[in-house]
């Protein structure tokens, strides 16, 4: 597809939370542009919707499948859909408004927008353990990916280890498929729902209080589930052989073919860090929110941040704030004014407040453990850059005081994923070991591309004057 040059909003991502921003916009005439790096519309949540072998609606669930009427609103809504298609940079433009670069089809391309909405989504959190690094260990999430697109599931023996609800889901969706889960290992402290409980009344009285019961009565009907796992080790010369677990200073080896591991998930903030939206640590949820207001405007002014990309709640949630952000950027252009913007909120905040009523209770009780977020010893913590746990804690006695000098030591940070696998370890890390909050210690300043691009798609950029000129200037110098 060839991309415009020109539009009045960017919507980066295809999720709930992008596909319903992208509707709202171009339903009211603006003329929208949403970008997606995968090669159909749906985001994690609504992976594959529209190709899934998975026609066995039971399987993924009635949740999964309401991701088709977004896609289909989508469809009919006039805007333009860019599958396969990363936004790698996001600058001011001469004149006002962004330019966006996109890499697609092996080319790069500049998009100059009015507004930009960012729906990035959720990343799964680092779950660094002793031998996450071995073949047969993947996340979670990856695996419902492979069930999701291919209707792929590992084969067995088969360990699920971590906490959270989609631990649950998944053993749920893979005995609905006829795959069973060996063994679930619950690494939640048994103490935590003391912590939970103050917000226990506003659970129950949500949507998801049913359905979290609902999935813990399929998973321990399909699986052995052993609680209050301390630590996780993967097991393996070449590939993963066994896991083994300790419970109550215990230890247990277990053979395991895959290792399925899962901690939560964490807002995917890169863009909008590169951006220079503001941020703040959010303690609860031990991770790095951007600040939005209620309709997910940043700092940055033309910048909107919708869905779990400015703080997770769920796929509802999600796509109830993409309407807030789409409407907001309605308002930003002049579409509509802000008394019709607030007036045609209304419905999408009340949406908003009922899928979030209860979450405090969600992220007190599924808060990983230190021992899982901040590891020791010779456990790897950058992947890209292999370095472990013991390299960093050494480097923040020498007085190291955060993420952006340790890349002048050790690197972490600087390979392919810009911190998505190591940027909260690496903050938190530090924190621990100077005895201050992750907030002051602070997070990767990350610059573009955020995304890794070829030469060949950097070179494909459309050279302006200024560029030009820069480029003489630098061989005179």
């Amino acid at each position: 597809m060839t991309l415009p040059e020109r539009c009045d909003v960017v919507v980066v991502g295809a999720g709930p939370a992008g596909l319903a921003a992208a509707v709202e916009c171009a339903r009211a005439g603006a003329a929208t542009v949403i970008l997606d790096e995968q090669a159909g519309p749906g985001g994690q949540i609504y992976r594959a919707i529209t190709s899934t072998p998975m026609q066995n609606r039971d399987v993924l669930g009635a949740d999964y499948w309401h991701g088709a009427t977004l896609v289909a609103a989508l469809q009919g809504s006039g805007a333009t859909y860019v599958p396969r298609a990363a936004a790698f940079a996001v600058s001011r433009a001469d004149g006002g408004g962004f330019e966006v670069g996109v890499a697609s089809g092996g080319a790069a391309a500049l998009i100059r927008a009015g507004q930009v909405i960012l729906a990035t989504g959720a990343l799964e959190r680092p779950f660094p353990i002793p031998g996450w690094t071995l073949p047969g260990v993947i996340a979670a999430g990856a695996a419902q990916i492979l069930l999701k697109t291919a209707g792929l599931v590992p084969e067995g023996p088969v360990v699920l280890a971590g906490t959270g609800p989609l631990l649950y889901l998944v053993a749920a969706q893979f005995a609905r498929v006829g795959a069973a889960i060996d063994c679930l290992l619950d690494t939640t402290p048994p103490g935590r729902i003391r912590d939970a409980w103050p917000h226990a009344g506003a659970f129950l009285a949500s949507p998801y209080a049913a359905k979290g019961f609902a999935l813990l009565r399929q998973a321990r009907a399909s699986t052995r589930i052993v609680r209050g796992v301390e630590r996780l080790e993967a097991l393996g010369a070449q590939r993963l052989a066994s896991v083994r677990y300790t419970v109550g200073g215990r230890a247990t080896e277990i053979p395991a073919a895959a290792l399925l591991l899962h901690q939560g998930v964490v807002p995917d903030i890169n863009l909008s860090n590169a951006i220079g939206c503001d941020h703040r640590w959010h303690a609860a949820r031990s991770c790095f929110e951007p600040v939005v207001d209620v309709y997910g405007a940043t700092s940055a002014a033309g910048i909107t941040v919708a869905g779990d990309g400015a703080g997770i709640a769920g796929a509802q949630a999600a796509e109830a704030r993409g309407t807030l952000a789409g409407l907001h950027a309605l308002a930003a252009l002049g579409r509509i004014d802000a008394g019709e913007r607030d007036n045609r909120a209304a419905e999408a905040k009340a949406r908003v407040a009922r899928w979030t009523r209860g979450r405090a209770f969600v992220d007190a009780l599924y808060r990983p453990p230190d021992a899982f977020r901040m590891p020791l010893g010779d456990t790897v913590v950058c992947r890209c850059e292999e370095i472990t746990a013991e390299q960093v804690i050494a480097t923040a006695r020498l007085g190291c005081p955060g993420p952006n000098q340790m890349k002048s030591f050790l690197r972490c940070g600087m390979g392919p994923c810009q911190g998505r696998l190591c940027g909260l370890t690496v903050t938190e890390m530090i924190a621990r070991e100077r005895g201050v909050s992750p907030a002051e210690v602070g997070y990767y300043r990350l610059r573009f591309p955020v995304k890794p691009i070829t030469l060949g798609e950097l070179a494909s950029l459309p050279q302006t004057t200024a560029s030009t000129q820069a480029v003489v200037r630098m061989k005179a110098h």
